[in-house]
């Protein structure tokens, strides 16, 4: 697994545009992630999956996922993203 790391929702769009190979897009931004959620959604409407921690609340077209550090967000959605492969 690789993971790639964006500045912004900007960053974020512009390395979503030159790589289609992303899986998925976890949301770390705090208070900003619904706005960025948003974003990427309006901008690309085929971008993947979007994920954020559950203690994020509801963000409208990301996936909670549970975990209380970001290691333990990214192990949770490799060990999601596996199982949905196979």
């Amino acid at each position: 697994m690789e993971v790639v790391t964006a500045r912004d929702v900007e960053d974020a769009l512009e390395k979503l545009a030159r790589n289609r190979r992303v899986d998925a897009v976890l949301l770390l931004d705090g208070a900003s992630a619904a706005a960025s959620a948003r974003t990427i959604l309006e901008e690309d409407p085929a971008a993947p999956p979007l994920y954020a921690p559950e203690e994020a609340g509801g963000i409208p077209g990301a996936q909670p996922l549970s975990g209380s550090t970001a290691g333990d967000l990214v192990t949770t959605l490799a060990a999601r993203l596996e199982a949905a492969s196979t």
